[in-house]
């Protein structure tokens, strides 16, 4: 595998296009067969992360990527927490970089990134709904931008023959909690 160059001018913090489909799904596809950072158990196809990605655009809500040399080497997406209009201010944030890409501060840079545009977008609060207590990459990334322990479910997972936790992990955006919210109906 090629080296993954670490942050530069050559990495870039885009919008996500329909061509970046089977990119997602191979950068998505290793965590499923290989990580407990997701409980997914079945590669989805090119076709399958089109439609999520299509799904959450459909929204009006974020999917970027990074880049670097003309390669996507990761992507993070924000999606409704839950559906009922209740949550409409509180995101869940959903982050997966290439293998060769981690621990070379892309995660960051994308995740902020993320944060930034939820927040101008008016949403007040990003979950980060993290397989596997284990999973200190992951959380550390969420911790260095302002994350904060929410609770753990226990044991509620099962993948790769254990029991694997849910770790959840809140930021407030914007105001917060301080102020009642814009519509964003």
């Amino acid at each position: 595998m090629p080296a993954t160059p670490s942050p530069s001018a050559r990495t870039l913090i885009r919008p996500s296009r329909a061509d970046d489909a089977e990119a997602l799904a191979a950068i998505y596809g290793w965590h499923v067969e290989h990580g407990t950072g997701t409980f997914e158990l079945e590669r989805p196809s090119p076709d399958e992360m089109a439609r999520r990605r299509d799904e959450v655009l459909g929204r009006g809500l974020p999917w970027l990527v990074v880049e670097a040399e003309g390669r996507v080497l990761g992507y993070a997406y924000a999606n409704y927490f839950r559906p009922r209009m209740a949550y409409r201010f509180a995101l869940e944030d959903s982050i997966y970089l290439a293998p060769e890409a981690q621990g070379r501060g892309l995660g960051r840079l994308l995740l902020a990134e993320l944060i930034a545009r939820c927040e101008a977008q008016g949403a007040r609060q990003m979950l980060a709904v993290i397989g596997d207590s284990a999973n200190a990459g992951s959380i550390g990334l969420h911790r260095a931008l302002g994350f904060v322990d929410a609770g753990v479910l226990a044991a509620s997972g099962w993948k790769f023959d254990r029991w694997l936790d849910v770790v959840l992990m809140q930021r407030a955006l914007g105001p917060g909690a301080s102020t009642p919210p814009g519509d964003r109906g």
